[in-house]
């Protein structure tokens, strides 16, 4: 089996694309395809789910054929931004709706009546979660509400309401209908340490309980494709949501292994072994992978704005030319003449949890140029970590390192900086797309190409770079010192 590749569909939220890997990790080719973004009225965010399977079975198809034929293809792994909603008939297969987009905030009023109604603290006991938006259940409560063909289909009994894995698997394979325990882990609806989707937590969201998929592992056989699809079955045998599989690519496999990944925003995982997470710090526990129905967990914060600060920057204040620029101009000076940026240009993430907090700019001064500003909006990346290694280290998971990844992770200046900060080695895999890598990790253990995820990711992950803290203790505290005045002026 070792001369045969894995496939994984990686399911993003402006794009799908279709990986070929081979059994030593190494990709061995790419397809990709734009999805349209529908913003129908503000804070509404949706998707076509056909366009998403059409496209996404375009994108399998191109690397099938360029693997050499579904024969050549040892199994499937699917990855994917994990709180989108799709509902459709069980029936006919068809949608009845668009998807409900995780950055969708049309349930926003019903979060606040469940609040205030004193729910949060049994939701975030049993789910690891807030009451937000952005997680699955209250899109999915509000699509059976107000869409007429979701609500007679779910009066009928043939509704299915899944995120965007359950979806594909549906179609792939003409009929399945399960939700792998990480991204199930996103809906609401799932106990951290309960097998499947909880009929009182159902009850309090509104949503029918009959028009959920099984939870199933997150490696496995979960079937095969339809013969017509490829020209030959091919099994499906990895399912995980984007940010967990992200920790897996990276080989946080242990408990306290942490990875960031910061893109536009910044995610960042802390393996928690066997534990279920409970925090007191307002960080999100979520189930990382399950084998064998034994789940491992991890805890989760985000900072809403990472690489979109440096993108407004370029494109709405014209400071900077590309954003590769941030790093020639981080390195040009000694030190940001005490300048200071507080990104909160969409509110403040975790810990803070400041929806209404603005972006400040501090220390600025005659003196204060281009290069000034970019590299204090690199140091923000190292300050919002900062934060988050503290607030992770209250709750019990104290990071040994940090794995990064993610676009912004290329600039050796930031990445070096955040080492300093934090006063942790950074790694830095040369290969970064790992989302896609530890999908077919997974795949690769649930086909038997690998006999476990530790065999996985030895024969998988490739070389890793290491940046060392060196910055010494003063000049340490005098940037946490600054950068938690400015931040109190959020």
């Amino acid at each position: 089996m070792s001369d045969k590749m894995l496939l994984v569909l990686d399911e993003g939220t402006t794009s799908t694309r279709a990986m070929l890997f081979g059994a030593d990790g190494k990709p061995h080719g790419s397809a990709q395809q734009e999805l349209t973004q529908h913003y129908p009225a503000p804070g509404r965010v949706e998707h076509d789910p056909t366009e998403i399977w059409h496209r996404t079975l375009a994108c399998a198809r191109e690397m099938v054929a360029k693997a050499g034929g579904a024969e050549r293809i040892a199994a499937i792994g699917i990855t994917n931004q994990r709180e989108t909603v799709v509902a459709w008939d069980r029936t006919t297969g068809e949608p009845l709706a668009r998807a409900l987009v995780w950055q969708d905030r049309r349930t926003a009023d019903f979060c606040d009546r469940l609040r205030k109604g004193g729910h949060e603290p049994r939701v975030q006991e049993e789910t690891g979660l807030l009451l937000d938006p952005y997680f699955s259940g209250t899109k999915m409560r509000w699509l059976v509400e107000n869409e007429p063909a979701v609500a007679a289909a779910a009066k009928k009994g043939t509704l299915a309401l899944g995120t965007i894995e359950s979806w594909l698997v549906f179609k792939l394979t003409g009929g399945t209908f399960i939700s792998d325990a990480s991204n199930a882990s996103r809906t609401l609806l799932l106990p951290l340490a309960g097998a499947k989707f909880d009929e009182g937590l159902c009850e309090l969201f509104e949503v029918p309980r009959g028009a959920l998929g099984e939870v199933v592992d997150t490696s496995g056989n979960f079937g095969e494709t339809l013969k017509e699809l490829f020209g030959a079955r091919i099994p499906i045998c990895g399912l995980v949501g984007d940010q967990q599989s992200a920790t897996i690519g990276q080989g946080c496999l242990t408990p306290g292994e942490t990875k960031a990944t910061y893109g536009t925003g910044a995610f960042i995982l802390a393996n928690k072994g066997q534990d279920v997470p409970q925090s007191s710090h307002r960080l999100l526990g979520t189930v990382l992978m399950q084998q064998g129905g034994e789940r491992t967990y991890a805890l989760e914060g985000s900072v809403f704005v990472a690489g979109s600060l440096v993108q407004w920057l370029r494109d709405s204040l014209g400071l900077l030319g590309t954003a590769a620029e941030t790093e020639t101009l981080a390195r040009s000076i000694e030190t940001s003449g005490g300048v200071v940026i507080v990104p909160a240009l969409s509110g403040l993430g975790a810990p803070h949890w400041q929806p209404e907090a603005r972006g400040v700019i501090a220390g600025l001064s005659f003196s204060t140029g281009r290069a000034e500003i970019a590299r204090a909006a690199l140091e923000a990346m190292a300050h919002q970590t900062f934060d988050l290694a503290e607030a992770f280290a209250a709750d019990g998971a104290e990071w040994t390192s940090l794995k990064i990844d993610g676009g912004m992770s290329a600039n050796d200046w930031m990445a070096q900086d955040i080492a300093n900060l934090l006063g942790l080695p950074v790694e830095r895999p040369d290969f970064v797309e790992t989302t896609a890598l530890g999908a077919a990790m997974l795949a690769a253990v649930g086909c038997g190409m690998h006999a476990d995820l530790a065999s996985a990711s030895d024969a998988m992950r490739g070389n890793v770079g290491t940046f060392a803290p060196d910055m010494p203790g003063e000049v340490r505290a005098s940037r946490l010192a600054a950068w938690r005045k400015a931040l109190s002026a959020a």
